[in-house]
C-alpha cells in the first residue's frame, strides 16, 4: 500500500470549491451560474485544441483565476508542495488554494455525491482514481497532460491514470518500497557486503546469524499499524511476487485472473517464510516471530541502530522513522539498499505514487494540471524540499536537485528498473487490499500455514 493512502490517510473535508465561470481560450466569459466542481461548461473544442505546455505564456487569459487543490499531502510536506507552485502563479497570475486532510480517501467520494468538489485533487490509489470516474464528475486529461506523461514518465504509469482506455491523471511524487535498510558502520566491521542477488541475501542471512549468537539476528521487522496492521508483511509479499514470477503474473494477480492461492503466488510466500518465519533470522532487538505483530512498523527497525538485528525491509519513506540525529547515507548510521532479485540484472521496483485529476474543466485548472504533470514542476518541487524526502518518476527530473542520497537513489532505481509496479494492495478490491488481504498475512506471521493464508485470501475475493 502507498504511504500516501492507507498508511497516512491523508484527505480533507469541507472545502467550499468556487467556480469561477466559463473561460475560452482567447477571451472570458463568465455564465454566473456558480456551479461547482464536476465540469463547469468551457468550449470543449477549444480547451482541447489548446497546447497548455505554454501556460507561462498564458497570463492574460489566466490571470486572477483560481485554482483549489486537495490532497492527502499534510503536515511538513504540505510546505514544499506550496512553495513548488510558485514559478507557476507567478507566471500565470492564478492563485493555487492548498488544502490537505487526514481523511482523504474516506471525504473525496463524500464529496463527489455534495457536489463540493476542488478543482484538482491528488489521489494516491489508482482504485480510489477509478471510484471517482465512475461517479461522472472526473474530467479526461487534456492533450498537453498526455503528452507530458508520454514524455516523461515509463508506460505503466500512464496505465494507472487510466481508466476504461480513457486517460484522466498524471503521475506526481513517486516513492520506492524496494529496499533493506542496515547499518553501513557494522556491515564493514563484520567484513559483510551488499548482496546483489537474492541468492546473495540469504547466504549473508544466514553468516549474520551464525556470528550474532544469541545478541544479533539478522532481520526485524513489525506490522503493527492500528487498524491497518499487517499491511508491512502485505509489502513482503508483493516485493516477492516481482521477483519470483513476471510482472505479467503480478499484474493478473492483482485482478484474480492469477488466484492468490495459485502455485506462483505460493512459491513467492515460502521465499518471505524462508526469513519472517525463521526463529533463528527474527526478530532482533524485539523478540520471537509472533513479536513482528507486537511492533509497531515505525519502531521495527530501531535494533539496527544497537545492533540488534541487520536488515529491515522498508520502504524509502522508512527514512522519516529514524530518530533525530541519525544520519542517513552510505557512510552514515543507516542507509539501504535495493532488495536484490534473482540476477544481479534482474532489478524490478515496487512503489506508489499520486496522481492528478481534475473535476473542472478550465484553462486555469487544465494549465495547472499540465503544469504538475511537466519536469518544470518536478525540479520545482525538488528545489522546493531542500531537506529530501521526495521523488518522481519523471525523466526531465535533474537528479542534482535532489539533495538527500536517498532520494537520488530512489530516483536511480525508479529510471533503471527492469519493470516497476505499483503497490499490489493499493490496486486491488478494498475489501482484499485493505482488508483480508492485511488481516490474513498477520494470522501467518501468528502462525497460520502459507497454504491456508492464501486459501483464506482467495476465498475473500469479491465475485463480481
Amino acid at each position: 500500500m502507498a504511504l500516501s493512502s492507507k498508511r497516512t490517510v491523508a484527505a480533507l473535508a469541507g472545502l467550499v470549491v468556487v467556480s469561477f465561470g466559463t473561460v475560452a481560450c482567447g477571451g472570458s466569459s463568465d455564465d454566473g451560474s456558480g456551479s461547482t466542481g464536476g465540469g463547469a461548461s468551457v468550449g470543449a473544442s477549444q480547451i482541447d485544441k489548446t497546447d497548455y505546455s505554454k501556460w507561462c505564456d498564458m497570463k492574460s487569459q489566466l490571470q486572477g483565476k483560481t485554482v483549489t487543490v486537495y490532497t492527502s499531502i499534510i503536515g511538513p510536506e504540505q510546505t514544499a508542495q506550496v512553495a513548488s507552485y510558485k514559478n507557476f502563479e507567478a507566471c500565470t497570475g492564478v492563485t493555487i488554494k492548498y488544502q490537505g486532510d487526514n481523511d482523504f480517501e474516506k471525504n473525496l467520494p463524500q464529496r463527489a455525491q455534495t457536489g463540493n468538489l476542488p478543482d484538482i485533487a491528488f489521489i494516491p490509489q489508482p482504485g480510489l482514481l477509478k471510484t471517482m470516474v465512475s461517479t461522472g464528475k472526473a474530467i479526461p486529461a487534456p492533450q498537453t497532460v498526455v503528452d507530458e506523461i508520454d514524455k516523461g514518465w515509463q508506460p505503466i504509469w500512464k496505465t494507472y491514470g487510466t481508466v476504461n482506455g480513457t486517460v484522466y491523471a498524471a503521475p506526481l511524487g513517486a516513492n520506492v518500497k524496494s529496499f533493506v535498510w542496515y547499518s553501513p558502520k557494522f556491515f564493514k566491521e563484520k567484513g559483510y557486503t551488499v548482496p546483489t542477488t537474492w541468492d546473495e541475501m540469504m547466504t549473508l542471512t544466514k553468516k549474520i546469524a551464525a556470528d550474532g549468537g544469541s545478541t544479533m539476528k539478522p532481520w526485524c521487522g513489525g506490522i503493527s499499524s492500528g487498524t491497518a496492521t499487517g499491511w508491512p508483511a502485505t509489502d513482503w509479499l508483493e516485493e516477492s511476487m516481482l521477483r519470483f514470477n513476471s510482472p505479467e503474473d503480478y499484474d493478473n494477480w492483482i485482478t484474480n485472473k492469477l488466484k492468490f492461492n495459485d502455485p506462483k503466488v505460493l512459491t513467492a510466500l515460502n521465499k518471505i517464510s524462508d526469513i519472517f518465519k525463521n526463529p533463528a533470522y527474527v526478530n532482533g532487538g524485539h523478540g520471537d516471530v509472533k513479536s513482528i505483530k507486537s511492533t509497531t512498523f515505525q519502531d521495527a527497525g530501531l535494533p539496527i541502530l544497537k545492533n540488534q538485528c541487520a536488515m529491515l525491509q522498508q520502504a524509502s519513506f522508512y527514512a522519516a522513522n529514524w530518530p533525530a540525529g541519525t544520519k542517513v547515507g552510505p557512510d552514515g548510521d543507516v542507509w539501504a539498499f535495493y532488495e536484490p532479485g534473482q540476477t544481479a540484472s534482474d532489478k524490478p521496483v515496487e512503489g506508489g505514487g499520486e496522481f492528478t485529476v481534475a473535476f473542472r474543466k478550465a484553462p486555469e485548472v487544465q494549465a495547472f494540471q499540465a503544469f504538475l504533470a511537466s519536469a518544470d514542476w518536478a525540479n520545482d518541487k525538488a528545489k522546493a524540499t531542500p531537506a529530501g524526502g521526495w521523488v518522481s518518476a519523471n525523466k526531465g527530473l535533474d537528479v542534482s536537485n535532489l539533495t538527500s542520497p536517498l532520494d537520488q537513489e530512489s530516483y536511480k532505481l525508479l529510471q533503471s528498473a527492469t519493470a516497476f509496479r505499483f503497490d499490489a494492495s493499493d490496486l486491488m478490491p478494498s475489501s482484499v487490499g485493505a482488508g483480508s488481504f492485511w488481516t490474513e498475512m498477520t494470522n501467518w506471521i501468528m502462525g497460520q500455514s502459507n497454504e491456508q493464508t492464501l486459501d483464506n485470501i482467495q476465498k475473500s475475493w469479491p465475485s463480481n
